[in-house]
């Protein structure tokens, strides 16, 4: 592929007010998300914020990177919603044609952030969401006549229109105090549409190093029908990931949610494509069959990824599950053009260490 701008970048406003706002990321300042087709984008809601009902013409994962709140959830011919009671490190999956609202409580202490990661191979715009929205100032219905509207929803044409009109705001508002209560979240609702990365079993553990929660189709069963894989990976300070790619063909979508560290990607020929620090709030994405390594800064870092595949398998080139603790000793030497004594002390490292790598100790 041609050179691409890896450089991790931050989101822009695209609209908002009193209620909270809405920011996403653009190809323009972002190519890579048009060249992988995803979209990336971020909600937050301050206390008493509602996002208006819409739908979007990508699949997605949500992630909770702050708060506590509610997601209304309607997904494709259902006849009753969902209430969903969302909290900090949950991850939801919201397939195709899925009407959302988001709400955060007027007692909320902290505001209600929700980074949306998605597929936008099928959408509008290549590397950026459409969303749809069902009522406000831009709602879909404000383009249709009086009449067709009087006629979809057996309303007289003046009642039609005011009920139109009624909402002048536009994607997000903030409740008066005076507004009716929202509907309570029901924990049944819960069942298989979200799972909490950070309560759940942890897929890697490892002690002074980090730990993975995977999010796929054992534990979320409704990312098969959004398409797309995910994790949450926290690791300890000065820590490193291991080298490594994805071998099935699939972009890996990062956000920093918070710490620090350094990143480096090796593409074709051995060039390296991107060295450069990450921190909190960030995106960037790591081009298929692309090799990427970070390491923490003393604050430790974690990321959220989202891999273009329901089911991600990854290769690690250090560690004991690496490429070359599987390769004979006779074609590493030779690989290496190295000497015998070299290839076992190459050998003869990282036996127990898996994908994390804790700091060096200073003794």
């Amino acid at each position: 592929m041609a050179a691409v701008d890896l450089t991790p970048r931050t989101p822009k406003k695209a609209y908002g007010g009193d209620g909270g706002a809405y920011y996403e990321w653009s190809p323009a300042d972002l190519p890579m998300l048009a060249v992988a087709s995803i979209g990336a984008a971020k909600l937050s809601l301050a206390a008493g914020g509602l996002s208006l009902p819409s739908y979007s013409d990508s699949a997605k994962v949500a992630y909770v990177l702050q708060g506590v709140g509610t997601c209304g959830l309607v997904l494709p011919e259902a006849t009753k919603e969902k209430v969903v009671a969302v909290k900090e490190g949950d991850a939801l999956a919201l397939p195709f044609g899925a009407v959302t609202w988001w709400h955060n409580g007027p007692a909320a202490q902290a505001d209600l952030t929700v980074l949306f990661l998605g597929d936008t191979s099928k959408g509008h715009k290549r590397g950026q969401f459409t969303n749809f929205q069902l009522t406000g100032s831009a709602g879909i219905f404000t383009g249709l006549s009086t009449e067709f509207v009087s006629r979809a929803w057996d309303l007289p044409e003046p009642d039609a229109a005011r009920l139109v009109s009624s909402q002048p705001a536009s994607g997000i508002v903030k409740l008066p105090a005076s507004a009716a209560a929202l509907p309570a979240p029901s924990p049944q609702d819960r069942a298989g549409v979200a799972l909490n990365c950070l309560e759940a079993p942890l897929d890697v553990d490892i002690p002074g190093g980090g730990r993975v929660v995977v999010l796929n189709t054992a534990n979320l069963p409704l990312v098969r029908e959004v398409g797309l894989g995910a994790d949450l990976v926290r690791i300890d300070a000065h820590s490193m990931c291991s080298p490594g790619f994805s071998c099935d063909s699939a972009y890996q979508v990062t956000y920093i949610v918070r710490g620090s560290g350094r990143v480096q990607v090796v593409g074709p020929d051995g060039r390296r494509v991107l060295e450069t620090r990450i921190e909190g709030g960030s995106l960037f994405i790591v081009p298929r069959f692309h090799v990427v390594s970070k390491i923490a800064d003393a604050s430790g870092m974690e990321w959220f990824s989202i891999i273009t595949t329901p089911n991600p398998v990854f290769s690690h080139l250090a560690g004991k599950t690496s490429v070359w603790k599987a390769i004979s000793p006779e074609v590493l030497q030779a690989s290496f053009n190295t000497t015998p004594e070299m290839e076992k002390l190459f050998r003869s490292k990282r036996l127990d260490s898996e994908i994390f790598f804790a700091p060096p100790s200073s003794n």
